[in-house]
């Protein structure tokens, strides 16, 4: 599903290059969960961006889906975003203006979904993770982790094959963090999500089935 091929990704300092990744190579396949660890600085919110397609690598190729990303042109990038990716934020990264409601809906309306079905499928998602009640709240009116559920609802709610999820839990305190990677458990076991994290704690990195370990921009 995801191959990256000898991966760099650096930028101009003076006359030379600070790398961020080098030569990475990785495989991830259909309902994998993978976790990606390292020290800060190591490249792993970088890898995640450039796998996510917010970001393209200076040197090395990319293939999602057998396709070569590099020779996508942007509306082809734009459309595999919008149908097969949801991404999860540490930040969160909700609209401030709209209600819990129209921010799970938002993906949706991009895709084009029809009205109806939009209905059901964000009515289904505020149901599954008992947000009904606070569906025309907006996020300053939800605590952190609500937020954070809100983010997730938002990120599956297009039905997309991988999720990328950068340090979901890092503003989060314990008991809600345990929460949501339950969470991203269950839509990786029951619903065959690929899910690929970034993540500073073991506890989290142990719920994915692999863990992808990284220094200095290298894999260990």
């Amino acid at each position: 599903m995801i191959q990256l091929k000898n991966i760099a990704k650096y930028y101009p300092a003076g006359f030379g290059k600070t790398y961020v990744l080098r030569n990475i190579n990785l495989e991830v396949n259909q309902g994998e969960f993978v976790s990606i660890m390292g020290p800060s600085g190591s490249g792993k919110s970088t890898l995640l961006h450039i796998m996510g397609l917010l970001e393209e690598p200076s040197e090395g190729e990319y293939l999602f889906l057998e396709e070569n990303v590099e020779k996508l042109s942007e509306k082809k990038r734009t459309e595999l975003h919008r149908h097969h990716i949801g991404f999860v934020f540490q930040a969160y990264h909700l609209i401030d203006e709209l209600t819990v409601y129209e921010n799970i809906e938002t993906p949706l309306l991009y895709k084009g979904t029809s009205g109806s079905e939009r209905k059901s499928r964000v009515a289904e998602l505020l149901d599954r993770f008992n947000m009904v009640a606070k569906k025309d709240l907006f996020p300053s009116q939800l605590s952190g982790g609500q937020q954070q559920l809100v983010g997730i609802a938002r990120a599956i709610v297009h039905e997309p094959k991988v999720i990328f999820a950068d340090e979901p839990t890092g503003n989060l305190h314990s008991e809600h963090a345990k929460q949501i990677m339950e969470l991203f458990k269950e839509l990786n076991t029951k619903d065959g999500v690929t899910i690929v994290q970034v993540t500073h704690s073991e506890t989290n990195a142990e719920y994915g089935n692999r863990i992808i370990r990284l220094k200095d921009g290298w894999m260990d």
